[in-house]
């Protein structure tokens, strides 16, 4: 059986935040600080709210408030937010784009494997790009969690009562994909993706069997 994430594994997600955040820190223009000394404060904050609010557009625009009131040691104007709101105007209207290759493979794996979609995130905000991928029916099941920790995973095992070890996640992030699926006795498969978030990284032991590196989504046809 297969499990995949969703975000920046099967469409585009990041490179969409990168790019407000390059656009925030345009305008945030602080007299002292440059551009990557403000990025890694924008970092620290987007890492606690994760914690305690998790994920999607709107911990994101509430990290981007919070950064500005940081760096500006004041509270942001009513017209401050606004232009914050602004910059992030890009993350609603952006549509779901496809990795290359995704549907076609999809559409042979599934008369292979059984396969499940595993994806992290604000559950109306994962549900609209589900739907609007017209992936769905590829799976068995989705689901949409507030994390993806080692628990999730043994959690997802036993929700579907299937062998760990006969499991694999398909995925870009070494943090929420590969390691927690690995330490739940699952292999993995690791699909990198060169916008994925910061937050995401980790280091993985490239000298793992169960681990299989591959260069695009395409190639799990040759492996499965």
């Amino acid at each position: 059986m297969l499990i995949f994430d969703a975000d920046d594994t099967l469409w585009e997600n990041n490179v969409v935040f990168e790019r407000v955040i390059e656009d925030f820190l345009t305008w945030v223009e602080h007299p002292t600080l440059d551009r990557a000394e403000i990025r890694t404060i924008l970092d620290d904050i987007e890492r606690a709210n994760a914690i305690v609010h998790g994920y999607g557009s709107r911990v994101f625009l509430r990290s981007l408030g919070e950064c500005f009131e940081r760096l500006q040691e004041r509270p942001a104007t009513a017209a401050e937010r606004r232009g914050i709101e602004e910059l992030a105007v890009a993350l609603a209207e952006h549509q779901v784009e496809l990795m290359p290759g995704v549907a076609e493979a999809l559409g042979e794996l599934v008369g292979r494997h059984d396969l499940f979609l595993l994806t992290k995130g604000d559950r109306k905000e994962q549900q609209r790009k589900l739907d609007a991928s017209g992936l769905l029916h590829h799976f068995r099941a989705a689901h949409i969690v507030p994390e993806k920790d080692v628990t999730t995973y043994r959690w997802l095992a036993n929700e579907h009562d299937f062998e760990p070890s006969r499991a694999w996640m398909v995925g870009n992030s070494p943090k929420s994909d590969i390691l927690p699926a690995r330490a739940a006795g699952m292999n993995a498969v690791y699909v990198p993706n060169e916008n994925t978030w910061v937050l995401e990284h980790d280091v993985l032991d490239r000298n793992d069997p169960a681990v299989l590196h591959l260069a695009a989504f395409p190639d799990l046809l040759h492996h499965f």
